[in-house]
């Protein structure tokens, strides 16, 4: 069954475009994944006016889509009443050139036929400043250009220029070819270069999936995602967003819409250790560059719990009234107001995405004592903090209370220091957090289980429950097997299980209670069964969330379970992040999958 995030990202690491089933692009920030949307109809309702680009089929009777094996190159398939044929790949060009990594803000595709004499029609209708401004088109001998106060695009192609410029439809004969990116002119044959740029890019992605670590079962899957993750790394900073889109809501007509072409702090970590466990650190790398920046420009070692793509960047939220909404639900936000909010488990979550640089032997310069004396800095902020107030892991917009997962994450970024401390020979200060970590443990006990309901609670001295609180055992705060841990897991069943999927908490918030499933928690539910040893239990919960995927296997932020339908920003890093440490957790090894039957 279709839905509306039947969506393709196509990426490069500087910029990133979603295609619909029809190849369609509807959503292309430019020139980066924060900048402007200069195709916006994802968030444009039912406008005609602008914000797109797409080559219609006339007499269109069906069309399929998929990627091109372990690659981010994507391929679409047309066929109109007549039998008529195309095919559409859309790539956006990234490969080593000149001995350096080519990644321009640049989208390429090619029309070619492939039985018959389809009739299309091409459009290209960018716009400026969310949709507020419509750009003036200016053609050249083999270009379109539009131009407006904050837009400078230029579309390079051999189709026809008059029929491109008029929108006028023309019998597809022979393979078209387009170049859309910056106003420059494109000095090869355009044909040629973007047969290069496609084979070049496929081959870049094909020799990427190729190193990665995978598990027995569920590959195809797991390389899905991993690609996907590695379109939401901004490779110029080493910033990871949350998702490439704004302002999908959480859940069909409520106000649940944000921007997430942010990096959080904690999504972070998260993805830094899904692709570790697959094998592939230079995001790790890239990122522990993009936070130690990060703490550079933080007076003191506070964090925020999000930063933009360029930390030193302002990310003030606001509402821009040019654009309707996803499906006309509104409102559309820019920035996000969760970058003034105290949420403490950051301290945490950076620390323990670099406490692999100090331990993995494959890195060309393992980390050494000053980046540990840098994270020091926030072992203080996160010592002085755990048990204070803050908005918790879900943001909560109305209130702050002293939350068991945040002060958690504290503890562990304590006791990652305490064994980075011994990793360096540092004796003295691995006592000094070895001890400190073991106060606040204690503590964290003490006020946050109930022993009257045999569970941990979402907040000190509570009865809520967090989803988050899942985590526990994979952060190393309880061993899965802990009475207390068996029976919180036991409570999130009886309080946040609801047709089969895990929601986020069981309180009302800021806009009432959640009224959809946020995917990864049914994930973490998925991998403390198996750490709790109810295995099948959890491969049969893993399948189910599998089922949930859209067209190409990319999950957005929520479900609706009820209507088997996805909802929220897409695609979405934690999402995917959940997919990949489920599937390594429990998957058969190689060794029994092959000759254990």
């Amino acid at each position: 069954m279709s839905q509306p995030l039947d969506l393709a990202p196509v990426g490069n690491g500087i910029v990133a475009a979603l295609f619909d089933r029809l190849a369609r692009c509807s959503w292309l920030c430019w020139p980066r994944m924060d900048g402007d949307p200069v195709f916006n109809a994802l968030l444009g309702g039912t406008s005609p006016e602008g914000g797109f680009m797409e080559c219609e089929l006339l007499g269109l009777r069906s069309s399929e889509q998929h990627y091109r094996r372990n690659t981010a190159v994507l391929e679409t398939i047309l066929e109109d009443e007549r039998g008529a044929r195309l095919r559409i790949t859309d790539a956006a060009p990234r490969f080593r050139r000149f001995g350096r990594n080519f990644r321009p803000p640049m989208l390429v595709r090619r029309i070619e036929p492939l039985s018959g004499t389809p009739l299309i029609r091409l459009r290209v209708r960018p716009t400026g400043n969310w949709g507020a401004e419509a750009p003036v088109k200016r053609a050249g001998s083999n270009h379109l250009r539009f131009l407006s106060e904050s837009l400078s695009l230029r579309v390079t192609t051999d189709a026809p220029i008059a029929c491109l410029a008029e929108e006028a439809p023309f019998l597809l004969d022979q393979p078209v070819s387009m170049v859309i990116g910056p106003d420059e002119t494109v000095p090869d044959n355009t044909d040629t270069l973007v047969q290069e740029f496609i084979r070049e890019t496929e081959a870049y992605w094909s020799d990427w999936s190729r190193g990665l670590h995978l598990p027995f079962e569920w590959q195809d899957e797991v390389i899905r995602a991993a690609i996907t993750l590695k379109l939401c790394a901004f490779e110029e900073t080493g910033a990871i967003m949350a998702a490439l889109t704004t302002s999908i809501p959480e859940a069909a007509n409520t106000e649940r819409n944000w921007d997430y072409r942010y990096c959080w702090l904690r999504d972070a970590f998260f993805t830094v250790q899904a692709l570790n466990r697959l094998g592939t650190t230079r995001t790790m790398e890239d990122y522990i560059r993009y936070v130690t920046n990060v703490v550079a420009v933080s007076p003191g070692g506070e964090l925020k719990p999000c930063y933009p793509l360029v930390p030193s960047l302002p990310m003030s939220e606001r509402i821009e009234t040019s654009l309707p909404g996803f499906l006309g639900m509104g409102p559309v936000r820019v920035g996000n107001e969760a970058a003034e909010q105290v949420q403490n488990d950051v301290y945490g979550s950076v620390i323990m995405a670099a406490a692999q640089m100090f331990f993995d032997r494959r890195l060309p310069r393992p980390a050494g004592e000053p980046l540990f004396r840098l994270l020091e800095q926030l072992g203080e902020r996160a010592e002085a903090l755990a048990l204070q107030p803050d908005a918790g892991i879900w943001e909560y917009r109305g209130r702050e209370r002293i939350h068991t997962f945040s002060a958690a994450m504290c503890w562990a970024g304590l006791a990652r220091l305490a064994g980075i401390a011994r990793h360096l020979g540092l004796a003295a200060e691995a006592e000094r957090w070895a001890g400190s970590a073991r106060a606040l443990h204690a503590t964290i006990c003490e006020r946050a289980f109930r022993a009257d309901i045999n569970s941990f609670t979402e907040s000190f001295e509570s009865d809520g429950m967090d989803a988050a609180l899942l985590l526990l055992p994979e952060i190393g705060f309880l061993a899965a097997t802990d009475p207390r841990f068996l029976g919180t897991l036991d409570r999130v069943k009886a309080r946040l299980l609801h047709d089969g999927f895990v929601y986020r908490y069981d309180m009302a918030d800021d806009f009432g209670k959640p009224e959809t499933a946020f995917l990864v928690c049914s994930f973490w539910y998925v991998d403390a069964l198996a750490a709790a040893g109810r295995t099948e239990e959890a491969r049969t919960m893993f399948g189910s969330i599998l089922s949930c995927r859209n067209h190409l296997g990319l999950l957005a932020e929520d479900l609706d379970p009820r209507r088997n339908q996805l909802w929220g920003n897409f695609p979405q890093t934690y999402s995917h992040v959940g997919l990949i440490l489920s599937a390594m957790r429990l998957s058969r090894s190689w060794e029994h999958g092959l000759w254990g039957g």
